[in-house]
């Protein structure tokens, strides 16, 4: 009898395993996939504006040499001096460019155009005393910046979402005559521009900065003295020197914040 009990624990515990053997093996449960985070970059499209202050260098005391009968029939040979015309005031308007971004480094394009209050044409002026008989009335010569833009080049070193630069290229403004003797003729000169700024990306697709450049414009070999009134009744004449080259550059100074839309990339 315990015999036939033991082989029957056995027959049931063989029977047990071999049941066991059949059945599928469990597998542990799948990791939750995580999405990776993409990394920031510069590089892409951007638009944008900006405002700021800009400070203007214009001061060279400018002598003009106006030949006999030029105010008037008949009148004198004199010298117009204009005084320092500086001028500083408000700058803002927009902007549109490119960066690629290699590794750290990151180059790229940017132009802008800009309003500009700095300086008129109308500087103080000092003239002989004898044309004051033909109503004479100083207007001023070139100068000044009613507006400006820029094409230039931007290389600089990422931190990742912050960036520091040095930029430099082409520059173009000017302004009008500033008088009512003259047709508001535009002065447009061309020159260069020089700067450095620091930009930081909030988001993937908002970025803000500072910059700071300084744009030198020729000046233009032609000026406009004033008008006179040569005889009662008669129309205005305008006192016109062809030919006049200024002696120092038209430059200035911008400090400007910037906040441009980046336009996604991946």
């Amino acid at each position: 009898m315990k015999k036939i009990l033991l082989a029957s624990v056995a027959l049931f515990g063989f029977a047990g395993a071999a049941t066991a053997a059949d059945l599928p093996a469990r597998a542990a449960p799948p990791a939750p996939i995580v999405a990776a985070v993409p990394l920031f970059t510069w590089t892409g499209f951007y638009v944008g504006v900006n405002a700021g202050y800009g400070w203007h260098n214009n001061g060279d005391n400018t002598s003009v040499l106006v030949p006999g009968g030029a105010v008037g029939v008949g009148s004198v040979p004199g010298t117009i001096t204009f005084n320092d015309d500086d001028g500083e005031g408000f700058v803002g308007g927009g902007q549109i460019g490119y960066n690629y971004q290699m590794g750290s480094f990151v180059i790229g394009l940017e132009a802008d155009l800009q309003w500009a209050d700095l300086g008129g044409a109308n500087g103080t002026a000092i003239y002989p005393a004898q044309w004051g008989a033909y109503a004479f009335q100083p207007a001023g010569v070139a100068g000044g910046v009613d507006w400006f833009g820029t094409v230039r080049a931007r290389a600089g070193v990422a931190f990742d979402r912050a960036l520091v630069y040095a930029t430099g290229g082409f520059a173009y403004g000017g302004a009008d005559d500033n008088n009512d003797f003259f047709s508001n003729n535009d002065d447009v000169r061309t020159g260069w521009v020089l700067g450095a700024g620091f930009e930081y990306a909030f988001t993937n697709n908002l970025t803000a900065g500072i910059e700071g450049l300084w744009v030198n414009l020729d000046n233009d070999n032609r000026t406009y003295v004033g008008s006179s009134i040569p005889a009662v009744g008669a129309g205005r004449t305008a006192v016109d020197v062809a030919g006049f080259d200024r002696d120092s550059d038209n430059d200035f100074f911008v400090a400007r914040a910037k906040l441009n839309y980046k336009f996604s990339s991946y």
